[in-house]
């Protein structure tokens, strides 16, 4: 491609282009469940605009255009939440993922007593689930939502806190 991509944190104008591929990047979820009506397809971009000053989100750029995302916070009892990684489908399969994952970690630790790193996918989403056992992550539950679709949480202990 000629450019590396750069991880940096989202600013609330580029909440237009994260909409744009959170939308293209969760078909194939959509697709895979056969739901059309899950929450990051019909995010409007006034709660995206809120989330982009409430939470921690960062952003993978190639040039001026973002072709990742992801998004985290942290609980009161030092539980870190991750969600919404999705990288453009022409840039998967090349680590971006977990560049994104590991660089919400980061920020998240650097910013917050983090003890645990908590996140969810469907089960039927065997490259995030692959994704995330090589991050470390562990499932913890399966909740059946309905018929066609259980989420899967994973977690994993954050070293520091896994030591003390």
């Amino acid at each position: 491609m000629g450019m590396s991509v750069n991880i940096s944190v989202a600013s609330v104008e580029d909440a237009e282009q994260i909409l744009k591929l959170q939308y293209l990047g969760y078909q194939s979820e959509a697709e895979l469940y056969g739901d059309w009506a899950i929450d990051p397809l019909t995010q409007t971009l006034e709660s995206l605009r809120a989330e982009l000053t409430e939470r921690h989100v960062l952003v993978a750029r190639l040039g001026d255009e973002i072709v990742g995302t992801v998004r985290g916070s942290v609980d009161e009892d030092g539980t870190a939440h991750i969600g919404r990684l999705v990288v453009h489908p022409r840039m998967q399969r090349h680590g971006l993922g977990g560049r994104l994952l590991e660089a919400v970690e980061r920020r998240l630790h650097e910013r917050h007593a983090v003890g645990a790193y908590r996140l969810f996918t469907g089960h039927r989403s065997l490259g995030n689930l692959r994704l995330y056992a090589r991050h470390g992550y562990r499932q913890t539950e399966v909740r059946e939502v309905s018929g066609r679709l259980s989420m899967v949480t994973l977690e994993k202990h954050h070293p520091v806190a896994a030591a003390a």
